[in-house]
C-alpha cells in the first residue's frame, strides 16, 4: 500500500480510521471546518483553532530524556528535561512564546520540520522520509543534544484519526522503542545515547481538539534480555471515538491492543500506577520516579500537565510468550487542557 497523499478529501471531511502506510500531509486548511450550529468558518479560525505538537521522549537505564514542541497559535511552548538514573539529578527547561512567535511545526509528520527559538534557546525536530530518520537538536546556555532517530528499519508507526467532539478530530503517529544515537552534553557531562542503549519514542499530534480534553497516557522503550526491543503506546481520554491508539512493538512487529484502564491517584504522585489492557495483553503497574509538572491558567488556554517518569513492571501477555517486565524505564502522564 502507498501512503495515503492528504488526510482532507475533496468533500472537506478528514478520513477516519488507520494508516498502516502512513498520511503524508495534514491539509488542515482544506476542512470543512463549522460551529456546532453548522455555520462554516473562516480562515482565521481554521488557523486558530488547530493545535499541533510533537513529544521525544528517549530512554535507558540510565538516562531519560524529554523534548518537546507545542504550537497553540496563541501561545507556543517549549521543554526539556533530564533525569540522570545514577545520581538522581533532575533538570528541566521550559519556555514560552505569546501568538506562537519563532515557532512552526509543519504538517507532514514523516518528512517535516518543527522549530522553536525563543532567545538564545533554539530546538528543532527534523523528519525525513529518506532515508527514513528523525534528527533532534537542542541548544540551551546548560545543555546540548544532537540525537538521530532510526525510522527506516523495521519501522512501523501507528497512525490514525479520529473524531474529537462534535465538529473536530485529532490525527496522531506514534512510535516507540526505536534506536537512536547522538549526544548530550548536560551539566558539564557527556552522554553517549548509542552506548547507553537509549531508545526513542516519538509523538506527532495535530487537530481540532476538543474544548476541554483531558488524557492518560503510558509509553515504554527498553531491550528486554534477549536483545529485542519493546515498546508500547497506551492512552485513553482523547482517541477513543472507534479507534484507539494502543499498540505495542516487539522488534518492529506492530501489535494492536485493546482499550486500556489506567487506575492511579491524581494527588499523590509517588503512587503506583496500574495499566490493563480489555484484551489482557498488558498488566502493568508503573512506579513514578519523579515528574516534570506545569499548571497554566491564562483563561482562553489553561493546562494541567503532569509527565512521570519511572520504571514499569508486570507482564506482557502474547498468544506465544508472556513477557516480564522488571523495572524498565518508561513515561506516563495525566494531562488537562483548555485550548
Amino acid at each position: 500500500m502507498a501512503r495515503k497523499a492528504q488526510l482532507i478529501s475533496t468533500t472537506g471531511q478528514p478520513e477516519f480510521g488507520y494508516f498502516p502506510d502512513g498520511v503524508e500531509t495534514i491539509n488542515y486548511l482544506d476542512y470543512d471546518l463549522r460551529n456546532a450550529m453548522d455555520k462554516r468558518l473562516g480562515a482565521f479560525a481554521k488557523r486558530f483553532k488547530f493545535n499541533q505538537f510533537q513529544f521525544i521522549g528517549f530512554t535507558s537505564p540510565a538516562l531519560l530524556l524529554g523534548v518537546a514542541i507545542v504550537d497553540l497559535k496563541w501561545v507556543s511552548n517549549a521543554f526539556v528535561y533530564c533525569y540522570d538514573v545514577q545520581t538522581q539529578q533532575f533538570e528541566e527547561f521550559s519556555f514560552i512564546q505569546p501568538l506562537a512567535r519563532n515557532t512552526r511545526i509543519d504538517t507532514q509528520p514523516g518528512q517535516g520540520k518543527a522549530f522553536f527559538r525563543k532567545g538564545a534557546n533554539y530546538l528543532s525536530i527534523d523528519a525525513s522520509s529518506q532515508p527514513g530518520r528523525r534528527l533532534v537538536e537542542v541548544q540551551l546556555k546548560q545543555l546540548r543534544l544532537t540525537a538521530c532517530i532510526d525510522e527506516n528499519t523495521a519501522y512501523q508507526p501507528l497512525a490514525l484519526c479520529t473524531r474529537a467532539g462534535y465538529q473536530g478530530w485529532v490525527f496522531t503517529q506514534k512510535a516507540a522503542a526505536l534506536n537512536c544515537s547522538g549526544q548530550l552534553n548536560w551539566r558539564n557531562r557527556p552522554y553517549d545515547l548509542q552506548a547507553l542503549k537509549t531508545l526513542a519514542c516519538v509523538d506527532w499530534t495535530a487537530g481540532y481538539m476538543r474544548r476541554e480534553t483531558f488524557w492518560n497516557w503510558g509509553s515504554l522503550s527498553c531491550f528486554l534480555p534477549d536483545g529485542r526491543r519493546l515498546g508500547f503506546n497506551s492512552a485513553a481520554g482523547v482517541n477513543e471515538t472507534g479507534f484507539t491508539e494502543n499498540v505495542l512493538w516487539l522488534d518492529g512487529r506492530f501489535i494492536k491492543i485493546d482499550m486500556v484502564d489506567f487506575q492511579f491517584d491524581r494527588y499523590d504522585p509517588n503512587k503506583a500506577w496500574s495499566m490493563t489492557s480489555n484484551d489482557g495483553i498488558i498488566r502493568l503497574q508503573f512506579e513514578p520516579q519523579g515528574l516534570r509538572q506545569e499548571k497554566i491558567n491564562a483563561g482562553l488556554i489553561a493546562s494541567n500537565f503532569t509527565q512521570h517518569f519511572g520504571r514499569y513492571y508486570g507482564e506482557v501477555h502474547l498468544p506465544d510468550e508472556v513477557i516480564p517486565l522488571e523495572g524498565a524505564w518508561g513515561f506516563s502522564e495525566d494531562h488537562y487542557a483548555k485550548w
